[in-house]
């Protein structure tokens, strides 16, 4: 989670939108409140910038951008050039020197193990000292090699400065060698493994887990059917992924974000559900019980779920900060566990 403002906000992103960093235009529309309903925008300088745009041009806009555009809440990163490519140091002094403060976080491609994110880790500490950083900019890892999902707990613990872990799914697959059509419609069933294994290495390390992109999206002149068609293509996909403990996912168009979003935020019944759990488990001083309204044994692990379901409900602004830090510090008091206090590193 991305902890801002000096800790009075924390942050554990539903969506994080992907666009062109060489493009002013894009940058504008990924800050619109309206246009992009999304909690973390992350301009790119690797993919999805052509290589005639590599270099001084791409970070050239990228650094007008990150000062003259207000993104108002969002969390704002930057994804440079791998660390293997010609462009990366460039890149991060680019973005270092020229947007002091006005970024949260790295997105790091094509990861290979936990020395990677550690010389990035130091390189922010160099480049932070050297341009009066005030802001500790934070890291999130992508695991899109194999060898990479092999070592993604060493990932997610190699520098405190680790905030998340995203599933890159396209360059996945290439390594893997396998079929291109499985990205799409039959993700979650052929890639449960390393979804499950990405997530469980996130939360181990306290971090958030970010599943990849959907790759369809839908254009203006298709017919209603099409349309309907490709989102609940993608409803699927993001509900499968948060049923496996993912807590937000990729975008590549403002056209996702609604869904997705509506995908990583409880809905009223199950916020209902999880108050009255809490309520219940509470007024019963703990330990477990039958609840004769619902039918259902209540106990610690019960009451875990639902806090945690209560929290993700405060993210989206759907419950009070003071009924989460109540049930929280309840629920610390009988089982240990703070829930307030799970994003943070061990």
């Amino acid at each position: 989670m991305f902890v801002l403002d000096g800790g009075k906000r924390v942050v554990v992103p539903r969506t994080e939108l992907t666009y062109p960093g060489h493009n002013l235009k894009l940058h504008q529309n990924a800050a619109d409140p309206i246009k992009s309903p999304v909690d973390h925008v992350m301009a790119d300088l690797e993919d999805a910038c052509p290589y005639e745009f590599k270099g001084d041009k791409s970070r050239q806009v990228m650094v007008e951008a990150l000062n003259t555009i207000d993104f108002g809440k969002k969390v704002v990163t930057v994804r440079p050039n791998n660390l293997r490519s010609e462009f990366f140091y460039g890149d991060m002094e680019a973005v270092m020197s020229g947007a002091v403060d006005k970024f949260h976080g790295v997105i790091i491609p094509k990861v290979h193990g936990p020395e990677d994110i550690k010389l990035v880790s130091d390189l922010l500490d160099e480049l932070e000292a050297k341009y009066g950083w005030k802001t500790h900019v934070a890291i999130e890892s992508l695991i899109e090699r194999p060898h990479a999902l092999e070592h993604a707990y060493e990932i997610a613990t190699a520098s405190p400065r680790m905030v998340g872990l995203i599933f890159g799914i396209a360059d996945y697959t290439a390594e893997l060698g396998g079929d291109p059509d499985l990205l799409l419609d039959r993700q979650n069933e052929v890639f449960y493994y390393e979804k499950k294994a990405t997530v469980t290495a996130a939360k181990a390390a306290g971090l958030h887990a970010i599943d990849n992109v959907y790759l369809k999206i839908w254009r203006k002149d298709d017919p209603p059917e099409v349309i309907n068609q490709i989102n609940e293509g993608l409803r699927r996909k993001n509900e499968g992924a948060a049923a496996i403990g993912m807590d937000g996912t990729w975008v590549i168009h403002p056209q996702q974000a609604q869904i997705a979003n509506e995908c990583y935020t409880p809905t009223k019944k199950q916020i209902e559900e999880a108050k009255h759990q809490l309520d219940f488990y509470h007024a019963q001083g703990g330990g477990s019980m039958f609840d004769p309204k619902t039918g259902q044994m209540i106990d610690e692990a019960t009451a875990k779920i639902a806090l945690m379901r209560i929290s993700k409900a405060y993210m989206a602004g759907l419950v009070d900060k003071e009924y989460v830090d109540s049930m929280a510090e309840k629920s610390k008091s009988i089982t240990g566990y703070d829930i307030r206090r799970a994003g943070e590193r061990r």
